[in-house]
């Protein structure tokens, strides 16, 4: 494994980051999850990554059983506030300094540890005013529960806002997790300008586009029995809008590209994203072991020139550029 730095911080974390989004608790079983843990550990990935809000706090839980005997002080864990939790209630969500207070502490005893090495704001709140929010994570930073917070698909200008305070309030605003992959680029536009200048890392999400660019979706075909696009329990709705027959196309026009360079398109995929040297980590999940080896590898894999050429050419006018849609992935406003 590799391993970079975590914005402007002393702190590294593996290039691969094991996420839990759509499996713990929800798509795989507690044994498999474990695995798919333990395989990653393997692998030397010491950074991973969750959320209160996935499976309703129970991939917390999963995450943080599956990591017990495991040298603490080797691990960079990683998890959000936001989303609605718990029985759902009217301050079960949001970036109050109440729901950011009770969150942490929800997190922590479900993880099984004293602290996170990153909390992040999983979405904009545009209902809580910034201060209190920023105030609330600069305490729980102080009582030793947090070391560094981040931020998850802010616009440029909620991160600069964010990051001004944070630097006004002593501590260390040091990455944003966006959404990043060959065919979702809205961040390069003006969210990683910004965050370079800031001193901001992105630790991205769904790489491979939600499995689609590993190339196991072809054409005019059903779908793999076992895949997620055959998930009922949420995967098959997240990757709904890649399931179009002009974007498989595209994707299929990259295998002659990763077969020239003798690598499986995931790691061509995972290789393009970690060529972005604003690209602190990609995130990837697995519901099978043997899946984590293979993402890992990706690290090993140098893109040259002419290959991205290549890659752009491929994909084309499918990749979305469009800045503004950053925006729109934080609710307008909070759910009742």
């Amino acid at each position: 494994m590799k391993y970079r730095y975590l914005g402007n911080s002393g702190m590294r974390v593996s290039e691969i980051t094991y996420g839990n989004w759509l499996t713990h608790g929800s798509q795989v079983e507690n044994d498999a999850a474990v695995a798919c843990v333990q395989a990653s550990l393997d692998a030397g990935i010491s950074t991973f990554d969750t959320a209160d809000v996935y499976a309703n706090t129970v991939a917390e839980e999963v995450l943080g059983v599956a990591l017990q005997g495991q040298r603490r002080e080797s691990l960079e864990i990683c998890t959000k506030v936001f989303g609605p939790i718990g029985p759902k209630g009217h301050n079960d969500l949001g970036l109050s300094r109440k729901h950011i207070f009770e969150a942490i502490n929800g997190s922590l005893r479900r993880l099984q540890t004293d602290y996170v090495d990153l909390y992040q704001a999983h979405r904009y709140d545009v209902e809580t005013p910034l201060e209190e929010t920023m105030q609330a994570f600069a305490d729980i930073v102080r009582q030793g529960k947090v070391l560094y917070i981040g931020v998850s698909e802010w616009t440029a200008e909620q991160i600069r806002a964010g990051h001004e305070l944070a630097t006004q309030l002593g501590v260390q605003l040091i990455s944003n997790q966006p959404q990043y992959s060959l065919l979702w680029r809205v961040i390069e536009g003006e969210v990683v300008p910004t965050s370079q200048e800031l001193g901001i890392s992105q630790i991205v999400w769904s790489p491979l586009a939600q499995g689609v660019l590993t190339g196991k979706y072809q054409p005019g075909a059903e779908p793999p029995a076992g895949s997620r696009a055959t998930d009922d329990k949420g995967g098959a709705d997240m990757i709904a809008r890649w399931m179009k027959d002009d974007i498989l196309e595209g994707v299929q026009r990259l295998r002659p590209i990763a077969d020239d360079l003798g690598i499986s398109m995931g790691q061509l995929a995972l290789a393009w994203v970690l060529k972005n040297d604003n690209v602190a980590s990609a995130i990837v999940g697995a519901s099978r072991p043997e899946q984590i080896a293979e993402n890992a590898a990706a690290i090993d894999v140098e893109l040259d020139d002419e290959t991205m050429r290549r890659i752009d050419e491929a994909v084309g006018d499918l990749a979305e550029r469009d800045p503004a849609l950053t925006a729109k992935s934080s609710p307008a406003k909070r759910e009742a």
